[in-house]
């Protein structure tokens, strides 16, 4: 969701898009097949996105991680209680950012021209994973400059840093509107769920959950995709664990 709303902001405001996913062996991976389905919704509206999925599936096997482990159930409940923490894949946000200024960097210098480094990590995600927060950024992007020559040819752009969910989707709305897309046909084809089920419906209790539903919510909006409860019920579920939370009152293992 984050990332697509990142794609759909770099369209609107006249950029060319060369971006990346990553197949890391996580549980979710339908988040790429849904992804698929976007890129060649925005093609047949005109809008022709350089894209490529990396194979990294091999750190799901060495990740200590709920979400790269069949094993291992994903916690349910409100994205920054404690237990959520069982989420965090290890160095992950390293990795893909590593990979990711090295191909900003490729681009920049085959090109002779200057290049921004975007990613959609915001505000939601500061209190459980570390490599989400601005410090951890100002430190990485200090290595890769210290690492590499020509470095000043890229710059990192984190627009949403400072903004949560809600505020995410309200310009994803607004950049939708600009290129004339179908925000529920771009979103039905978004992914969050870290717990799909067989029939690629999206779970609705794991923390990644609540956060989109609560956004939906926030902005008097019905998330498009498909749902194993129905969207009362999932935003019921959704509330009650932010009180929850807000209370005090947390549900941990």
């Amino acid at each position: 969701m984050d990332s697509t709303s990142l794609l759909l902001h770099l369209l609107a405001t006249g950029n060319e898009v060369h971006a990346i996913s990553f197949d890391y062996g996580q549980k979710h991976r339908i988040e790429l097949e849904r992804l698929s389905h976007n890129l060649h919704y925005l093609e047949n509206a005109g809008y022709k996105i350089s894209h490529q999925v990396l194979d990294v599936s091999g750190l799901g096997r060495v990740f200590h991680s709920a979400l790269t482990n069949d094993q291992w159930a994903v916690p349910q409940g409100f994205y920054a209680q404690e237990n959520m923490k069982q989420t965090v894949v290890p160095n992950r946000n390293a990795i893909f950012a590593s990979i990711a200024y090295g191909y900003a960097l490729s681009i920049a210098t085959r090109g002779k021209t200057r290049v921004r480094f975007a990613l959609g990590v915001h505000s939601g995600d500061h209190a459980i994973y570390p490599d989400c927060r601005p410090e951890f950024y100002s430190a990485i992007m200090r290595a890769f400059e210290l690492g590499n020559w020509d470095s000043q040819l890229v710059e990192i752009y984190l627009p949403y840093l400072a903004w949560d969910k809600a505020k995410i989707l309200q310009q994803a709305a607004l950049s939708a509107q600009t290129l004339k897309l179908d925000f529920d046909t771009v979103f039905r084809n978004t992914w969050t769920s870290y717990q799909p089920d067989a029939e690629g419906r999206a779970d609705g209790r794991t923390g990644s959950d609540v956060e989109r539903i609560l956004a939906f919510d926030q902005l008097g909006l019905i998330d498009p995709i498909v749902y194993r409860e129905p969207w009362e019920k999932v935003v019921e579920y959704a509330r009650e664990s932010q009180r929850k939370f807000e209370s005090g009152k947390v549900d941990l293992p």
